[in-house]
């Protein structure tokens, strides 16, 4: 009796030593099995990917939309630990033993994605952050299905307790409910539809949504999540629209034109322009509580294209400190943090992103660089270029700047409203970046530093007379 037993516990442990050795597709569970290489991927006990499928001569229950979601998940985490091929091999998997299940796989989907986008509100991101997060790590089928993942989880909020700047942000990035969803297989089948997709496919690109949000770090939050407070019926401040539309116009004809002369024609001195509308607002808005706290600070990030983060940063730190606000660069993800009053803020992304873009222009239109003997410099020439140019516009918004203060009626009374914004700001950055360091910048090439203060010399800064002649 005792060798029967022996022999017994080694046949079971041949057994064993097999299905661990078995390529997938072979085995109980196939390649749903743990033991195949997919930790945490395995089906509970007693279920399998299809119906009817036999595991030791049994018949055995279908999968649990909880169970494919954990798959699924388990296939990101593949993905985001390196193996690039885990999405495929298991988008491709789960379709093949699904394909008869669309509704299941569809709620499979809808149960791991959400609570991922939702948890990224809690980590301090917003519907604009991830959206740039999936320019710059998805394809443009996985951009669509992670802005239509944010339109679904945003339903879960009644209006009033999404806040202002949320909701602009949602309308920004097009996040919009498009799809029926009471239709069969939901969102994911009518998104395969739309993008030509077979079900493999969509969830191979769902997988790399799910590896995108599950790398996603912690950060310090800019607004508050939806659902967190009740919204008031106050308007946010800011610009007023209709001068912010003619500035927009007249910046995005100043950046078009290829004429240095023209676009200077356009406006000269914008800051300064800018500058006076922010500091009358500030009279305005104390002149019927003098001695009044001031607005509470904002917080809001840019997002800058590679190459040349740093020194990009750098030109929109130069607007900020023009504007009473404060920067932070964050440039593992690729953007910088601006802070200050609502109405500053909004100045200084209008005129960063002109900046931006007649910056660039200037850079790319000195085409490449080299030494005489072939060498390319053409990289320490732009970081070059790039850093002159923020420098010198700098100064030049500086200079606008004291122009434009100097410009108010009775600018004595601005200095102690000015001081109590400053030390607001202060506060909001010291409590964001309590371990923020400064940061140094160098510059290795002598033309690209000349050529690019001489473009920031040209640069266009003013809408003062323009915006005057476009209302008259």
């Amino acid at each position: 009796m005792a060798q029967r037993n022996r022999e017994r516990l080694a046949a079971a442990a041949a057994r064993r030593r097999a299905r661990r050795r078995a390529p997938a597709g072979t085995g109980s569970a196939g390649p749903w099995s743990a033991d195949a290489g997919f930790p945490g991927a395995a089906f509970p006990r007693g279920e399998t990917p299809g119906a009817g499928a036999a595991g030791a001569g049994t018949a055995r229950a279908r999968p649990s939309a909880e169970t494919i979601s954990t798959v699924l998940l388990s296939a990101a985490r593949e993905q985001w630990a390196g193996d690039t091929q885990a999405g495929a091999r298991i988008g491709a998997m789960v379709a093949d033993r699904c394909a008869d299940q669309p509704e299941l796989v569809a709620a499979a989907v809808r149960g791991a994605v959400v609570p991922l986008i939702t948890a990224a509100w809690e980590r301090g991101w917003t519907p604009e952050d991830l959206h740039q997060v999936a320019r710059r790590r998805l394809d443009a089928a996985g951009g669509s299905y992670l802005v239509d993942a944010i339109a679904d989880e945003s339903g879960r909020y009644a209006k009033a307790t999404v806040p202002q700047r949320w909701r602009e942000d949602l309308r920004q990035i097009g996040a919009q409910v498009w799809w029926e969803p009471a239709q069969t297989g939901g969102h994911l089948l009518q998104w395969s539809r739309r993008h030509g997709r077979g079900l493999a496919d969509a969830l191979t690109t769902v997988i790399e949504v799910l590896a995108t949000l599950l790398a996603l770090p912690v950060l310090p939050r800019t607004m508050p999540p939806p659902g967190s407070v009740v919204a008031t019926a106050t308007p946010r401040r800011g610009v007023d629209q209709k001068m912010l539309a003619r500035v927009r116009a007249l910046l995005a004809k100043a950046e078009s034109t290829t004429f240095p002369e023209e676009a200077e024609a356009l406006s000269a001195k914008a800051q300064e322009l800018m500058s006076r509308y922010s500091l009358e607002r500030i009279v305005i808005d104390n002149a019927g509580s003098p001695g009044s706290d001031p607005h509470p600070a904002a917080a809001r990030r840019l997002w800058l294209d590679n190459p040349y983060v740093a020194a990009k940063a750098l030109l929109v730190s130069a607007v900020a400190e023009a504007n009473r606000c404060r920067t932070v660069l964050s440039e593992g993800l690729g953007f910088t943090t601006v802070l200050g009053d609502e109405v500053d803020l909004e100045i200084v992304e209008l005129l960063s992103t002109s900046l931006l873009v007649q910056a660039t222009r200037a850079m790319v239109s000195a085409g490449s660089q080299t030494t005489r003997t072939g060498r390319s410099r053409t990289r320490s020439y732009r970081q070059s270029f790039l850093i002159a140019y923020a420098t010198r516009i700098g100064e030049r918004l500086t200079t606008a700047r004291d122009v434009g203060a100097a410009a108010v009626a009775d600018p004595a009374r601005l200095l102690p409203v000015l001081a109590a914004r400053e030390q607001v700001v202060d506060e909001l950055f010291e409590s964001m970046f309590p371990q923020s360091v400064s940061r140094s910048y160098s510059v290795g090439n002598a033309a690209g530093w000349h050529a690019g203060r001489a473009a920031a010399d040209l640069a266009v800064l003013d809408t003062r007379r323009a915006v005057r002649s476009a209302g008259s």
